[in-house]
């Protein structure tokens, strides 16, 4: 190597460039656009790569063929189609610019499409409008599933009452009644059941039904009064007084058959002669 000759270092792995920039839409609205790009220059092509585009090959070729793709390609979308544009069509117009870049004696691995973007007033109004489609959708389906479920009811009523019209054509008064005793067995067969059967008219079923036997007042139903026998107090042997408890009525002795004196058309008592006071001390 003469000392007029210079040395210049090519690196010919596969290496990798972020950038960003800004994109109109259609509309004109400002979209921020982040890639990355994967590339590795052609290496037997190195001196014809060096003599025309030199060592900054990568902002001079590579960066500026992809980015002029996707500026001609957001330049014909609306904001909202920049969202929902779908796959194959940005790698059509990166497939143009790997064309491009390697006519320049470069290869192009892949270009990535990190992050797109847009104002936040333009993001949440996508965002609204996305979410309302979905939840008009939700009803739509809704809708469905409801006459779905009512043309399933339907069959089940259809069913039902098919059934219902051949059960009766079978039953007849005896077989109600064999039921009926049938049910009667069953709850007498039970400890704990007490039921009161009720006959019916001659030919019908028993009446099966729980009856208040204290209480005939309609008004207070299911309050039965609590009756209580209570034992009298004792009493000390040789004293003729009784004590009666508060809470008891003092009984009456019943009276004897008296002659009887007619006035008109009643029939009164003779008066009765006082009994003799018996003396408290003998």
């Amino acid at each position: 190597m003469f000392p007029w000759d210079k040395l210049f270092i090519y690196n010919v792995r596969i290496q990798q460039v972020a950038h960003e920039f800004d994109v109109l839409t259609k509309s004109g609205l400002k979209v921020r656009l982040s890639i990355s790009i994967r590339y590795y220059p052609e290496y037997k092509l190195l001196g014809i790569l060096h003599q025309k585009v030199g060592m900054d090959y990568v902002h001079t070729i590579v960066i500026p063929e992809v980015e002029s793709v996707l500026r001609v390609l957001v330049g014909t979308m609306e904001a909202e189609e920049v969202y929902k544009t779908e796959k194959s069509i940005y790698e059509n117009a990166l497939n143009q610019a790997v064309e491009r870049v390697a006519q320049r004696f470069v290869n192009v691995d892949v270009v990535i499409i990190k992050k797109i973007d847009m104002p936040d007033s333009v993001e949440k109004a996508i965002r609204e409008k996305i979410e309302q489609k979905h939840i008009a959708e939700a009803h739509i389906f809704k809708i469905e599933r409801e006459k779905l479920e009512a043309k399933r009811k339907q069959i089940e009523a259809e069913g039902l009452k098919t059934y219902n019209d051949i059960l009766a054509t079978s039953l007849s008064d005896d077989i109600l009644q064999w039921l009926g005793i049938n049910a009667a067995l069953e709850l007498s067969k039970s400890e704990n059941a007490k039921v009161i059967m009720i006959g019916n008219n001659k030919n019908g079923l028993p009446i099966y039904g729980g009856i208040d036997l204290y209480n005939t007042d309609t008004s207070k139903k299911g309050k039965s009064p609590q009756t209580s026998e209570k034992k009298p107090k004792a009493v000390s042997p040789g004293s003729d007084s009784k004590e009666v408890s508060s809470d008891k009525k003092p009984e009456t002795l019943p009276l004897k058959p008296q002659n009887t004196e007619k006035t008109g058309n009643a029939v009164l008592p003779e008066a009765k002669p006082e009994a003799k006071k018996e003396s408290s001390q003998k």
